[in-house]
C-alpha cells in the first residue's frame, strides 16, 4: 500500500490497481464544518486533476480533483448521510471514492507523506 498526496490536498492511498481519494486533514481544517458532499458515480472516468466530486463546508464550496486518472469503481455513500465523516476522519472513514487506476506512471506526480509535510508547512 502505497499513499500519496497533491498539492490541492487531496491523498491518494493505492493498493494493487485500484486506489481510494480524499481530503487530507489539512484540508478539512481549512475548510471547517462539512455539510455537504457529492461523490462520482461508479464507472465515470476521471482524469488526473480534473474535478471528481464536491465538498461544501459552512465557509465555502470545493472541487475535489483526481489525483490520478481512471474508472471510479465506488463512491462513499455513507457521505451523503453523513458528510462530517470528512471532519472526523478525512483520511480514514471520510474518503470520497475509489478508482481503477488507468496509468500508475501519474504517481510519480504526486507527493509522499514527507513531501506534503513539507508542502504545508511552507503555506
Amino acid at each position: 500500500m502505497s499513499l500519496y498526496f497533491t498539492k490541492e490536498h487531496e491523498w491518494i492511498r493505492v493498493e494493487g490497481d485500484t486506489a481510494t481519494v480524499g481530503i487530507t486533514n489539512f484540508a478539512q481544517a481549512q475548510l471547517g464544518d462539512i455539510v455537504f458532499v457529492e461523490v462520482p458515480e461508479a464507472g465515470r472516468e476521471v482524469t488526473q486533476g480534473g474535478d471528481a466530486a464536491v465538498v461544501e463546508s459552512v465557509k465555502a464550496a470545493s472541487d475535489v480533483y483526481a489525483p490520478v486518472s481512471g474508472e471510479v469503481v465506488e463512491g462513499n455513500q455513507a457521505l451523503a448521510d453523513d458528510p462530517s465523516l470528512v471532519n472526523s476522519d478525512p483520511e480514514g472513514e471520510g474518503w470520497f471514492f475509489k478508482l481503477r487506476l488507468s496509468d500508475d506512471s501519474q504517481l510519480s506526480d504526486l507527493m509522499d507523506a514527507e513531501q506534503y509535510k513539507a508542502f504545508c508547512d511552507s503555506q
